[in-house]
């Protein structure tokens, strides 16, 4: 399954560091101006080029993107590519078993599109399907491991709605990078052998071929080890040959049924005939002005673009551009409209195939401006209450469990169409649950745990076919003329809201180039405490923000955005220094 001999992972670390050198990549240009806040890691800097590029969460990833562009591919040429990389070499994040948002911008037509890859319940799934006998929500483990919390996958069917309107190169094509480095094997990286270090996710130890591969012979992969994964190769091959319906309807959806549903731990209730009348679904998009830009993410499931839009806009009567970045009343208006935005989110934003969500009174301007007149520039606000936007319902909170493992990615073609995209399998690791060499979801648990609060029936409760509510936020902003100016995305649960709309301030408002917003050290709050990023200049800020009221926590903020801005001289690409991400262009 691998090699561990010392030789072999030095000579095989030289060959990936070499071929990345010699590969006429565009070099990044140093920057002179940068945010004043000195942060505890190695900042990266931005780079710069003319044609096209790629971002990526993995070296391997972006260069698989940067190959089809190079063969004349289209973005969501090089976004395919890379994701099937990313199921390989960045397991424990997305993969073919997880789901995705995408939005694509055709700079011909001027015309976003938005696929809808999230996951859906079983048709037999209940409203109770997280509840105990005595009616109580699960505990952690028993909700995520195992069956019971995996959803019919959704990335390959998006991937596929994608290019057959969208690509240009052939499907099997796409399949190549992934298929060659799961055969070959791949040298696992530093990141990866800490989180399967870290024990966040116990399934890993417990359920069998996940166990095995990971701990072959008992022994834990480390970081200079070179993986293969034989088992995945087969299963890119088959989906390259005979296209997505082998996956939903084939051999591989026999696999991953017969794995739900007889699970060691937990068994689900996915069933063939849900795998078979899986469909993506293209939404149209949710867009709101920030000053002279228009803001673009993703329609309910998701909530990251509603509320990354709320944020902003209750932000722009305070005019931030005023304020030194991450200075402290910059920060505190930022957690306070975090505060509101969440508090509607957390009412009213579901599968709006199922609910009624009040897209359109959440971002009208006179209820912006009702949210942002209670906020305090002075003190914290304090749990913020849901407000009553037009058209809403009368609903309760939801207590969903949402984990931070995620990737984003982000490509600029030659023709300047564009893809942001995220995609998960949720937790680290997913389910635990391994079919065929990639790990199933656990989205399931994205849903609130318990159907019904004080009465009040919760919008993002269990329902058959349903899709759980997600905090992914892959955006995009126009400049005035409808002009492409920046795509941006994280990963990171639900913090992922307030990582991307802290990084389009950084970008708009503080006139930082998009890797100075991204090496920003990083604030939250989730209508709860406000966190600040231990070991960065903006901890330093917490007793001052005590001083206004919050209630404050700093930890690791382990962020990991990818962001592309166009401006008249061409592209600058910046990927978090908080994980292994690169920028690779032309």
């Amino acid at each position: 399954m691998y090699h561990s001999s010392l030789l072999l992972r030095l000579s095989t670390l030289t060959l990936i560091i070499t071929q990345l050198l010699l590969s006429p990549v565009v070099e990044a240009k140093r920057e002179i101006r940068e945010p004043e806040a000195a942060t505890g890691f190695n900042q990266k800097k931005a780079v710069h080029a003319k044609q096209y590029m790629v971002v990526a969460a993995n070296p391997y990833a972006s260069q698989a993107g940067l190959d089809m562009l190079d063969k004349g591919g289209s973005a969501v040429d090089a976004a395919i590519a890379a994701q099937l990389v990313l199921s390989l070499v960045e397991p424990q994040s997305s993969g073919l078993g997880g789901g995705t948002f995408m939005l694509h911008w055709h700079n011909k037509k001027q015309q976003l599109t938005t696929f809808d890859g999230r996951e859906t319940a079983p048709q037999l799934a209940t409203s109770e399907l997280f509840l105990n006998e005595q009616g109580k929500p699960l505990h952690w483990a028993d909700a995520v491991i195992g069956g019971k919390s995996v959803g019919v996958p959704g990335l390959l069917a998006a991937l596929s709605k994608s290019h057959q309107q969208f690509g240009i190169l052939p499907w099997q094509t796409l399949f190549q990078p992934a298929i060659k480095l799961a055969e070959n094997g791949f040298v696992v990286s530093p990141r990866l052998e800490k989180l399967l270090g870290m024990n966040f996710n116990p399934g890993i130890h417990i359920l069998p071929e996940i166990k095995e591969y990971f701990s072959p012979n008992g022994i834990g992969v480390k970081a200079g080890d070179t993986l293969k994964n034989p088992k995945l190769a087969i299963a890119l091959r088959s989906i390259a040959k005979e296209g997505v319906e082998v996956f939903y309807q084939g051999w591989i959806a026999k696999k991953i049924v017969e794995k739900v549903q007889k699970s060691p731990i937990s068994p689900g209730l996915l069933s063939l005939e849900d795998m078979k009348s899986y469909q993506a679904i293209e939404r149209p998009s949710v867009c709101g002005p920030y000053h002279q830009y228009k803001v673009c993410g993703m329609a309910p499931p998701s909530s990251g673009g509603i509320s990354v839009i709320q944020i902003l806009a209750q932000l722009q009567s305070f005019e931030l551009a005023q304020y030194a970045p991450n200075s402290l009343p910059a920060v505190h208006l930022f957690t306070q409209s975090s505060r509101l935005a969440f508090a509607d989110r957390n009412k009213y934003i579901a599968d709006s195939d199922f609910v009624s969500v009040p897209i359109e009174g959440l971002l009208a301007a006179d209820y912006i401006a009702k949210r942002a007149a209670i906020i305090d520039d002075k003190f914290d606000m304090g749990q913020a209450v849901a407000g009553s936007p037009k058209n809403s319902l009368v609903l309760a909170n939801d207590n969903a469990i949402e984990r931070p493992s995620t990737t984003h990615l982000v490509v600029v073609d030659k023709n300047g169409n564009a893809i942001s995209m995220t995609s998960s399998i949720e937790n680290g690791f997913g389910s635990a649950l391994m079919v065929q060499g990639f790990i199933l979801n656990n989205q399931l648990t994205d849903f609130s745990l318990t159907p019904k609060r004080n009465g009040k029936l919760v919008a993002n409760r269990v329902q058959p076919l349903k899709r759980p509510r997600s905090s992914m936020a892959p955006m995009m902003v126009f400049n005035e003329d409808n002009t492409l100016r920046l795509l941006v995305g994280a990963p990171g649960g639900s913090r992922i809201i307030n990582y991307v709309a802290q990084t389009i301030v950084g970008i708009l408002d503080w006139q930082l180039n998009v890797q100075q917003a991204i090496n920003l050290p990083k604030v939250t709050n989730r209508n709860h405490v406000t966190t600040l990023e231990i070991g960065t200049d903006i901890a330093k800020l917490k007793p001052a923000l005590e001083k206004r009221g919050h209630q404050v926590n700093v930890r690791a903020l382990n962020s990991g955005l990818h962001a592309i801005e166009i401006n008249k001289n061409g592209l600058v690409g910046g990927a978090d220094p908080r994980r292994e991400g690169v920028v690779l262009g032309r």
